[in-house]
């Protein structure tokens, strides 16, 4: 091995987008990525050089969600519009919806099995699914603001999900309680993920912090403050050496988790980093901003071997126990803070492969000019009938119609005292209080309505399968006894 470590190069470039890239994935077949945006679709790209891309239509909103299933034969997004599709990432562009929730929803995510899909939205809930049925199985609601991100371990048995209550809460799948909240974040929690072993979580923040808790323990290992603004998105490598996060200060930055350090700052998008996903096997990363560009870098900082490693840590200086591959050390938690040995990689790199890919459009586009305009002339109308129904009531006030000019300039005379407006402010802080407890309530009940009608299929499909079984076993012995007598019919008649 010439060199322990390369810097990461630039590969391609995928140009498709008409608005800022929101997601990205990689499928597990390493033959194509997979992208959402502002611009309402998704984009496969298929990683061959020269390769036609994919733009598939369908949602109504922005898509804020996007991911392969462990098989790759499906891809799943979510959308502001409060679906989740199912796509076949194929020429056919065939997918299925289901409506997930009843606001914008902020992510999706397949469990490890690929049977379950989970769930975040602004209703406050994360919710789960089943991937075959496509049906609800339950939902776990003690979020109390916009859920940003969910995410099943790799085992399957914990989900880890965020928000803008600032919280980091970890659920068991099998009893769906909340086990833990983790609420020292700084501000609004935008992403949250396991590591490949299940060992630790980490989770990303508007106050530009990632922060990394180790499980087994139930604390702060490692802080990351390394961006100047909100970090959007991270991926650990498969190796969980590294992390990558993408931020608002328009850069890339890769740390190195076993040193506990920054080793390397990325330039390349024009405009903030939305989402940025490693590859399946590590050897690639791709990144998306709002520039509508996705990159896509190869890795090669992962070169470095195993025994490398160890040697090189075993002339640290620290207290520390000698790390492991599957493990994330130091144990301390850590503030770290941008150090000029952070490599500065150059926004003009090499880009040997990139050629605009032909793009085939797929699926149907959701808004007819017909559709709009009806929806146009029907709030027109409202907001008119509102108009007409507003100089009604002020007319009971202070005199109908237009006439009433004395009378209203008598009314502005008379100018409210503060208190008056502080009494009616408060009133109406406190109605609004009482809606969106209302509204909490509802959501609930509405979640427990769901886990029951999906109950209540269950069991109607179990006792027809119960009642077929019944009347099969009931009409074999008749079969058979008429079978029986048809011979005997047979065996008397004289030949």
């Amino acid at each position: 091995m010439g060199s322990v470590m390369e810097d990461p190069t630039l590969e391609r470039h995928f140009k498709g987008h008409k608005d800022a890239v929101t997601c990205a994935d990689f499928n597990p077949s390493r033959k194509q990525l997979a992208s959402g945006s502002v611009d309402k679709t998704l984009m496969i790209w298929n990683l061959a050089p020269k390769a036609r891309a994919f733009r598939f239509l369908g949602h109504q909103d922005v898509i804020t969600g996007v991911q392969f299933s462990p098989l790759g034969n499906l891809v799943a997004t979510s959308s502001k519009d409060r679906t989740v599709r199912l796509w076949t990432p194929s020429m056919r562009g065939e997918s299925s919806v289901f409506k997930a929730h009843t606001a914008a929803v902020r992510s999706v995510a397949f469990s490890h099995d690929g049977q379950r899909l989970v769930t975040a939205s602004d209703d406050k809930s994360v919710k789960v699914w089943s991937v075959h049925r496509q049906c609800f199985i339950y939902s776990l609601n003690q979020h109390t603001n916009w859920v940003r991100c969910a995410r099943f371990s790799p085992d399957g048995r914990l989900i880890a999900s965020c928000g803008d209550d600032r919280s980091v809460r970890l659920w068991d799948t099998s009893t769906k309680h909340c086990i833990n909240c983790l609420s020292d974040c700084g501000g609004s929690a935008t992403f949250v993920d396991f590591n490949s072993s299940g060992t630790c979580i980490a989770s990303s923040g508007s106050d530009s912090t990632l922060k990394i808790w180790d499980l087994r323990t139930n604390k702060l290992i490692q802080h990351y403050q390394v961006h100047s603004a909100g970090i959007n998105s991270f991926s650990f490598h498969p190796s969980n050496n590294y992390v990558i996060s993408g931020s608002s200060d328009s850069t890339i930055k890769v740390m190195d988790l076993l040193e506990g350090r920054l080793i390397y700052t990325l330039h390349g998008h024009k405009g903030a980093v939305v989402t940025v996903v490693f590859s399946r096997a590590g050897d690639l990363f791709a990144s998306g901003g709002v520039d509508g560009q996705v990159l896509m870098w190869r890795t090669n900082f992962d070169t470095k071997s195993y025994q490398d490693v160890m040697h090189q840590h075993s002339r640290r200086s620290t207290p520390d126990s000698p790390p492991h591959l599957s493990d994330i050390h130091p144990r301390g938690a850590h503030l770290h803070h941008p150090k000029p040995m952070a490599v500065q990689i150059s926004p003009a790199v090499t880009d040997t492969l990139s050629t605009d890919p032909h793009v085939i459009e797929l699926g149907q586009a959701v808004y007819s000019s017909t559709l709009l305009t009806a929806q146009t002339h029907a709030a027109r109308s409202s907001v008119e009938r509102g108009a007409s129904g507003g100089s009604c009531t002020a007319g009971g006030q202070t005199g109908a119609g237009r006439g009433g000019g004395g009378r209203r300039e008598e009314q502005r005379a008379q100018t409210p005292s503060l208190d008056a407006v502080s009494g009616e402010a408060s009133s109406l802080d406190s109605v609004l209080r009482h809606v969106v407890l209302q509204l909490d309530i509802l959501t609930q009940t509405v979640s427990v309505l769901e886990e029951r009608l999906t109950l209540t299929e269950d069991k109607l499909k179990e006792c027809l399968r119960h009642q077929t079984q019944i009347l099969r076993d009931v009409r074999a012995p008749r079969a058979r006894r008429r079978s029986d007598s048809e011979d005997a019919d047979e065996s008397v008649r004289p030949t």
